[in-house]
């Protein structure tokens, strides 16, 4: 659970102005759910610029994209995640650690390859970074500053 920080000027431009606060809910809810995701036991609500997703998402996986996919958006500058997370289930064996994903922030001059460097020292590791935003990427060349990206582990 937390508030993660979006650039308000940058994202997929989904309102028009002078939407009320539950219409801008609907569609950042009906934006995720366009790339697939099961949003299905989540609510969506926008306040002062803010989104805040609560309810129970499928998986790890799912939730990290889902929170992505709401800030990536034109006009919201900010994401309280208050997912859950559907448990597993119940293992003989000891569970295994949960990685939390991490994020980037895209900026000027960023190129997929150029963050696989930095967080991998891998040029060629950005087809990880690509596959870990896909739906929300469909070309590893088309990101844009601001923009927010899954840094999986």
């Amino acid at each position: 659970m937390g508030l993660g920080s979006f650039l308000k000027n940058v994202g997929e431009k989904l309102f028009g102005g002078g939407e009320t606060p539950e219409e801008q809910a609907k569609k950042v809810r009906d934006h995720v759910a366009k790339y697939g995701f099961d949003v299905s036991g989540l609510t969506f609500t926008v306040a002062n610029d803010k989104v805040t997703i609560s309810g129970e998402a499928k998986d790890w996986e799912q939730k990290s994209k889902i929170y992505v996919a709401a800030g990536n958006v034109e006009g919201i500058d900010g994401v309280t995640d208050n997912m859950t997370v559907k448990a597993a289930p119940v293992q003989t064996a000891a569970p295994a650690q949960v990685a939390q994903p991490k994020y980037h922030t895209v900026e000027s001059g960023d190129t997929l390859s150029k963050i696989a460097k930095e967080v991998y020292g891998d040029v060629n590791a950005y087809n990880r970074i690509f596959e870990a935003n896909r739906p929300m990427l469909s070309d590893p060349d088309k990101i844009y500053p601001g923009q927010v990206l899954v840094i999986p582990q």
